[in-house]
């Protein structure tokens, strides 16, 4: 026993040195309680995420190129890994906790679809004219960790971890990010408005420091290695960057990641807030624009949207029906039904429990379903 007491004291040994902006171990929230560990909290969330059935399934979820036959194209799990490394140098800098960071970063796209945000814009659809309610990558991640994984037991992940989640999303971007201080129960009702409002949900700032670490981080994971991917089965070239912001950022991922993420420690060292200089927020606005217009934008053609849209509809209604009739020797039954605790089964609408199933699809799952002709 003393030997693990020692232990559990140098897990923490690093803490007593960290940033007075850190969020500490002492700080964790769970919705419910558990037995001691020697882990810190967010050390043991880490291991709850890495752990989970859903981040197996990011080796093939889309990052933004859906069948590619080259095999260096990025998946999701470049992405959140990325984002991981790029946030722990941040937060190592700053002297900020990079147990939180990197539980954060490592489980910030668990809801992500098959087909990247494409597949996400065909649920949101599928949702609003359902349920009434919108569906996003970072609500579903919050969603499936705590509700749906594990059998629906969920994780029961600290509460700074999902709010972390919750809030990274990288598609808004802002000079500065300033922490904003919540408790739990603001944090649910954050969490449950954003079905009924996604632009407000987008606009949630994160309760810690880290969890702004991690929000810039989401960025920087993607829009340079996005750019190369892009390159190298050859929808742009290198060329085609403006010229404005190539003298700001570089032209490469390695030179765009470094001039940001040293731009960033350079103005955020010892302050309460994350923030870029003025030159490089603008330089990354613009390429982050220029990204939108010549690579998301034609990620994939009109005719694979079409055929992507009305195969995952008909999905979607196969497994309604299945449900309704309850035909047990479907596959939302063999892959998922079956495994779920009686809460999700008996508290969960079926069209919320096919809406969690198609959600947490790999590429491979997904395309291989849509072909079967019901």
């Amino acid at each position: 026993m003393k030997v693990l007491q020692e232990a559990k004291k140098n897990f923490l040994l690093k803490e007593e040195h960290l940033s007075k902006y850190a969020c500490l171990s002492s700080d964790a929230i769970r919705m419910r309680e558990e037995d001691d560990d020697i882990r810190p909290p967010y050390f043991r969330d880490i291991d709850r995420i890495i752990h989970s059935l859903s981040y197996t399934r990011y080796l093939d979820k889309t990052q933004v190129f859906t069948r590619s036959q080259n095999d260096h194209i990025s998946k999701r799990i470049t992405h959140v890994q990325l984002v991981s490394k790029v946030a722990r140098t941040i937060g190592r800098a700053l002297n900020l906790n990079e147990d939180l960071i990197e539980a954060m970063a490592l489980g910030h796209d668990i809801g992500h679809t098959p087909l990247g945000h494409e597949g996400e814009a065909l649920l949101n659809e599928i949702s609003l004219r359902e349920l009434g309610e919108y569906f996003a990558h970072n609500i579903q991640s919050v969603r499936h960790l705590q509700f749906v994984e594990k059998n629906g037991k969920g994780l029961n992940l600290c509460i700074q971890v999902l709010d972390g989640i919750m809030c990274h999303n990288g598609e808004i971007l802002s000079p500065r990010y300033e922490p904003q201080k919540k408790t739990m129960e603001i944090f649910f009702r954050e969490y449950e408005d954003s079905y009924q409002d996604l632009k407000k949900a987008n606009q949630n700032r994160p309760m810690t420091l880290e969890g702004c670490v991690v929000r810039i981080s989401d960025v920087i994971g993607y829009i340079g290695r996005d750019i190369e991917d892009a390159i190298m089965i050859g929808k742009i070239k290198r060329e085609e960057i403006p010229q404005h912001i190539v003298e700001t950022l570089g032209c490469k991922n390695r030179d765009i990641m470094n001039t940001i993420v040293l731009d960033i420690i350079e103005h955020s060292m010892g302050k309460p807030y994350i923030e870029m200089s003025q030159e490089v927020y603008q330089a990354l606005f613009d390429l982050k624009q220029f990204n939108y217009e010549h690579i998301y934008r034609y990620s994939l053609t009109k005719d694979d949207k079409e055929y992507y849209k009305e195969g995952m509809n008909r999905i979607y209604n196969r497994y309604l029906d299945d449900i309704t009739h309850h035909h047990t020797d479907s596959v939302i039954y063999q892959v998922f039904l079956n495994s779920q605790i009686e809460e999700y089964l008996q508290n969960t609408d079926p069209k919320r429990m096919v809406i969690d199933f198609i959600a947490g699809m790999t590429d491979e799952m997904f395309l291989r379903e849509i072909e079967i002709k019901s």
